[in-house]
């Protein structure tokens, strides 16, 4: 029988301290979200208040002399016990004048920060509406920013649990993916999530109440659906023995469903009630210089309670010794004094961050924000920047996820500027965004009365220069919408 024992052992281990907790959330959020944020810090902690602090406090000069915060507030995510790669790197400094913004610097304030929020906040806030795990809910959030603009989820569930094991190290099995995944297709709007047409409008129908012809048509798409797509009825109302009048109460249904979920975030009661893209950063051409601000809005300074400051040193300095009471009420000011630098920190670090990650895309892509023409877009992935800037591409994920850049040629998001590298007939490397401008436009002046297939979409492509798959042109076409050839034929 084995016995138990009791062993001792060293080893390192990294944590993260609170300020760098507070960063890496910070990093998370849009600015649309950044004021809400400080309005919750400045509600619970009393010794964080609005306003400039020009002079340094009591509490501050003691606790500089103190060793447990040395250089943390110059910097709360160096230290020498954890060395995180996101954010202890010092990049070179770019071509590029960057600025804070505030409302007397520059008419670009008069951007406001409203409660407007994007389609993928819309869905990240169902998220906390669920019964999920904490973990659930990281996962979930993981889930339902790479929902596209249509609604779907064009990734598989083995594609996502990959992508989280290398990006975060987490390890999530398949199958709980897939009720996670299960769990977003209930959220609204009604068949987001789908992983295609088919199984979008069969989300769709399950949620509509139960009637003889929902029934019929959710069997129809399930068993049915190539024939439904290609119109052919009369195959459909052989098969199901339904006569003419079923069948038009079956089309009637399936057609009062959305087959892009995501549309309705735009043009309906969505557009009208909440949804404002509202920039993070703002790029302008200033007589041939490229100046980039932060959309700082109506987002306030901060400050640390003077009347906290100095009742810390009342405390402090009391003589004859502390009552059990008084040492409680220290440690009490100390604690909230301690929490309202750090987040001021954070909202620093944060901005710091975002700026020079910006300031390197702008100098990347600098053809872009010059020119504003798409095909001039370079390629370039994560890492390009991660080593420009010096952060851990998980930084530059989270500062390009869920933020926008306004420029001289409209708002785009952040992740539009990384685009994917592909190679010419000649051996050039392109941006997949000139592929695909090319493609759409070759499709738009084609013969309608006779529409190429994407079979020969692709020759006509190599013609011009771009060699890619066929399924790389269905692909591009559901993007921009552009229906098979034959729906595109006209008489």
């Amino acid at each position: 029988m084995q016995g138990l024992s009791l062993s001792q052992s060293l080893k390192q281990q990294q944590k993260l301290s609170p300020a760098q907790i507070q960063v890496v959330k910070m990093l998370e959020i849009p600015s649309v979200e950044l004021r809400q944020r400080i309005d919750e810090e400045l509600q619970e902690n009393p010794a964080l208040e609005e306003g400039k602090e020009e002079v340094q406090t009591d509490y501050e000069r003691e606790a500089s002399e103190e060793e447990s915060y040395d250089g943390e507030y110059d910097n709360p995510l160096q230290n020498e016990d954890f060395n995180y790669d996101e954010y202890v790197s010092d990049d070179e400094s770019t071509d590029y004048r960057s600025s804070g913004m505030t409302a007397q610097q520059t008419e670009a304030a008069e951007i406001p920060i409203t409660s407007g929020t994007s389609f993928g906040e819309y869905l990240k806030s169902q998220v906390y509406l669920t019964k999920m795990t904490k973990p659930e809910r990281h996962i979930a959030k993981f889930v339902v920013w790479n929902i596209d603009d249509n609604g779907y989820l064009p990734r598989t569930a083995e594609e996502l649990c990959d992508d989280l094991a290398f990006r975060e190290g987490l390890t999530v099995s398949e199958e709980q993916m897939k009720q996670i995944i299960s769990e977003i297709q209930a959220f609204d709007p009604p068949g987001v999530g789908a992983h295609n047409l088919q199984e979008c409008l069969l989300i769709q129908l399950r949620q509509k109440p139960s009637t003889p012809i929902i029934e019929k048509a959710i069997a129809i798409i399930s068993e049915d659906f190539d024939n439904f797509s290609h119109r052919r009825l009369d195959r459909i109302r052989q098969r199901w023995q339904i006569d003419e009048e079923e069948m038009k109460a079956v089309l009637h249904e399936v057609s009062q469903l959305n087959p892009k979920p995501g549309s309705a975030w735009v043009g309906t009661v969505y557009e009208r009630q909440q949804t404002t893209v509202i920039p993070d950063f703002i790029v302008t051409n200033q007589q041939g210089e490229l100046v980039i601000q932060l959309n700082q809005g109506d987002i306030p300074d901060l400050r640390v309670n003077a009347s906290y400051d100095r009742m810390y040193a009342d405390l402090a300095d009391t003589k004859g010794g502390q009552t059990a009471k008084q040492k409680e009420t220290l440690r009490f000011v100390k604690q909230k004094i301690d929490a309202a630098h750090w987040f001021i920190d954070a909202v620093r670090q944060r901005n710091e961050t975002l700026m020079r990650v910006m300031g390197a895309i702008v100098q990347a892509q600098k053809s872009f924000f010059e020119q504003g023409d798409p095909s001039s877009l370079r390629p370039m992935v994560l890492q390009e920047i991660a080593d420009k800037t010096g952060y851990d591409v998980s930084t530059i994920s989270r500062v390009s996820n869920s933020k926008y850049v306004q420029t001289d040629y409209g708002v785009y998001p952040v992740k539009y500027f990384f685009t994917e590298r592909m190679t010419t007939t000649e051996g050039d490397e392109i941006s997949n965004e000139e592929v695909k401008n090319n493609l759409r436009q070759l499709i738009e002046e084609e013969d309608k009365r006779n529409p190429m297939t994407d079979q020969q979409v692709v020759v006509a492509m190599e013609k011009r220069g771009y060699t890619i798959a066929r399924r790389t042109v269905a692909k591009y076409r559901d993007l921009y919408g552009i229906p098979v050839a034959r729906l595109r034929k006209e008489i």
